[in-house]
């Protein structure tokens, strides 16, 4: 999956296309992503210990990541992403890398 948690991503699609916001929490299974104040959803609960008044709150719902593109902090470009391998110098091996597509600058490590 190409998207990870504290990406900041671009929605291409749907009510909020054009809209960027940071990732909150990624599922991998559902393939599905809950973005920083995006795809608000209406939850009526009842009042219990942590919300004494109950009521209706409103949280955000997670959205398909195929409406979803990575950001580049670098270029501030939406961008596809690539992996490349390194060496790194610190742990004398070598590590995969998430990249941007158009720039080619290293976005977040992974492990």
């Amino acid at each position: 999956m190409h998207i990870k948690k504290n990406d900041l991503v671009l929605v291409l699609s749907g009510n909020f296309k054009g809209k960027r916001g940071k990732v909150l929490k990624v599922f991998p299974q559902k393939k599905q992503a809950i973005v920083e104040g995006l795809n608000f959803i209406k939850r009526h609960t009842r009042p219990t210990s942590k919300t004494p008044q109950g009521g209706i709150i409103e949280k955000e719902a997670p959205m398909h990541v195929s409406k979803l593109m990575v950001v580049c902090p670098k270029c501030n470009q939406p961008t596809r992403v690539g992996h490349a391998i390194i060496n790194d110098e610190t742990r004398e091996k070598k590590v995969r890398v998430r990249v941007c597509k158009k720039c080619q600058e290293m976005l977040y490590q992974t492990t």
